[in-house]
């Protein structure tokens, strides 16, 4: 049996990642592979409740040293999984008391041993839409300028993976109304 793919796929708030994630789960789904969707933000937070943490936007607020024991539970949890498509659905960064914190560290990387990154960008503008309609999540102050730094940062901590573990990079943007056609380069580039 051929070992599964395990893509690690980022994108800051706003860019449409979980709409995206939806389209290519049909996709795999409909070529009939295995696949599962991993939320590594998720799965941190369901170890964390154990502990009492009591909301996810607060698992950032957490000393770092903690965020990287969750981390590397996490990140062990997912190299288990062996579907034929594992898709983790991350950040490349956390924007902690810190800094910016890498969501994916060389230790977490040696564990899930990705073969694809897929990192999904939008539009500033569209972003910054985006966000201000959601209800959803306790989030940092909201502005254009912080939105454009944030894709700055994505892009040089996932091209920053791709070069430590070897895997390509899929660099995609999510433009409003096309989430179709960024589906369908994710699911070319990966070769399903």
């Amino acid at each position: 049996m051929a070992e599964s793919k395990k893509i690690i796929m980022v994108g800051i708030p706003g860019v449409g990642k979980t709409t995206l994630l939806s389209k290519i789960v049909e996709y795999v789904k409909g070529h009939q592979k295995s696949i599962s969707v991993i939320s590594v933000g998720t799965l941190m937070f369901e170890l964390a409740k154990e502990n009492g943490l009591k909301d996810r936007d607060d698992l950032r607020k957490l000393p770092i040293s903690k965020q990287q024991e969750l981390q590397k539970i996490a990140a062990k949890k997912i190299a288990s999984h062996t579907e034929d498509v594992v898709i983790i659905d991350t950040h490349a960064f956390i924007s902690s008391p810190e800094g910016y914190y890498p969501g994916l560290p060389e230790y977490v990387l040696k564990i899930i041993k990705p073969s694809n990154f897929i990192s999904v960008s939008a539009k500033p503008e569209e972003i910054y839409s985006r966000r201000m309609t959601d209800a959803t999540r306790n989030r940092d102050k909201n502005t254009l300028a912080n939105v454009k730094k944030e894709l700055d940062i994505q892009s040089g901590m996932i091209s920053a993976c791709a070069v430590l573990t070897g895997s390509p990079l899929k660099m995609v943007l999510n433009r409003e109304g096309k989430v179709d056609e960024a589906a369908e380069k994710i699911i070319q580039s990966l070769g399903l």
